[in-house]
């Protein structure tokens, strides 16, 4: 309980000296649409019928559709990792950098818990968390306490670490892994993680989907990019630079992806047939974030952001209420597509004997709906959830409690 009312004070008193800045409407759009995005994955994960037992990016066993499907959502992460690098960057502008750095590291070890305890429950409902999961907000946190050292030196240093961690990461894919097992841990959890289990004891396990340096490269360059957002950079600086980065970033992953030698830990398959080739060419490596997945994501979001800036209409007044509060979106979200996966669950005829322990209690591999139906429960709890982020982006708007910065 002292540790707890100590990590109150230390929030509210760096929460105190936050002073609000006004919004840029092309963050929350581009935001708020991979917030959106996001939501189809996760409806896929817990409703698709072959969610546990296939592969969607597969060329040999997918569909066109079911590749889309997972593709797009290939989009979220990342942007909204570079997309918190950038408005770390803002933010840090109305403190001293002190108190930039002390509520970045703060921020980010609360991340941390909020993975292992509060998103680990929304996603498997399992009350004696046999299976941690550490996903984009562990990335997120982890790279925001590593974003609190560098930050203190200067945006070029973090700019120029993010391009080098982002480009030079898939280095290590190589050479061989290290014989010694910490050391062989170490490198997979910092750089080459993918779906690394690391058991706690005989039923309690670590899953660590995301290595933390490669998504700490992406949050540097958004930092970096931070820089052409402060209010006295030109707009139309900001949008050219926009639209050259993006560019570059898609010419890197076209040419990178055709060489077909680095850039990614699996090297591109060749079919004979062309849709299957064409499918081939966009399956990179998410986990970890490959350059050439990197470059494929961030370039268009660079894009987005340079013709973004200046449009206002119905769909972007919409999505950038999910863009306001994504952290607020992001907790309900999962629990609601998990207490409707519950009633779905029953309702369909399971039963408790059913329940299995891990990754989703409810979520047995021989169950769930085709994709039309995973679109409308996607539709359905994405719009349910557009009341509730409207009333809480006004709140933000209008209260100043301390708590209000870390959610």
């Amino acid at each position: 309980m002292e540790f707890v009312s100590l990590l109150t004070k230390l929030l509210a008193m760096d929460a105190a000296q936050t002073t609000r800045s006004k919004r840029i409407l092309s963050i929350d759009i581009l935001r708020g649409l991979v917030m959106i995005i996001m939501a189809l994955d996760h409806t896929r994960d817990f409703f698709h019928i072959g969610a546990m037992t296939g592969d969607p990016l597969n060329p040999d066993t997918t569909t066109g559709m079911l590749f889309f499907t997972r593709w797009i959502t290939h989009f979220c992460a990342p942007t909204f990792v570079f997309l918190s690098g950038l408005s770390a960057y803002l933010s840090a502008q109305h403190k001293t950098p002190g108190s930039a750095s002390s509520f970045l590291a703060k921020r980010g070890l609360w991340l941390i818990f909020v993975e292992l305890v509060i998103i680990t429950f929304g996603l498997t409902f399992n009350p004696g968390y046999n299976f941690l999961i550490l996903q984009v907000i562990w990335a997120i946190g982890t790279s925001m306490i590593f974003l609190a050292i560098f930050s203190r030196l200067s945006y070029k240093v973090v700019f120029i670490v993010g391009l080098l961690l982002v480009f030079g990461h898939n280095l290590f894919n190589l050479f061989p892994a290290p014989v010694d097992p910490d050391g062989g841990l170490l490198l997979k959890v910092f750089f080459t993680a993918s779906g690394t289990v690391v058991p706690l004891s005989g039923k309690h396990f670590i899953y660590v989907f995301y290595a933390i340096l490669p998504w700490t490269g992406i949050m540097f360059i958004g930092y970096g990019v931070g820089y052409w957002f402060k209010k006295d950079y030109a707009a139309e600086h900001r949008q050219r630079n926009l639209f050259i980065a993006g560019l570059f970033a898609i010419l890197v992953f076209i040419s990178l992806r055709l060489i077909n030698i680095y850039g990614d830990p699996a090297p591109r398959k060749e079919y004979h047939d062309l849709f299957k080739n064409l499918l081939a060419f966009f399956n990179v490596s998410k986990y970890p974030p490959s350059l050439q997945y990197a470059c494929m994501t961030l370039g268009p979001a660079m894009l987005f952001l340079a013709v973004t800036e200046k449009v206002n209409n119905w769909f972007t007044k919409v999505t950038s209420v999910y863009g306001a509060v994504p952290f607020f979106y992001y907790v309900l979200h999962f629990y609601l597509l998990h207490t409707l996966l519950v009633i779905v669950f029953f309702a369909t005829g399971h039963g408790t004997k059913e329940i299995v322990q891990v990754p989703f209690m409810f979520r047995p591999a021989i169950f769930g709906f085709h994709l039309p139906l995973v679109y409308l429960i996607w539709l359905a709890v994405v719009a349910s959830l557009y009341w509730p982020c409207r009333w809480f982006k006004r709140y933000k708007e209008t209260h100043r409690q301390w708590w209000l910065s870390y959610v």
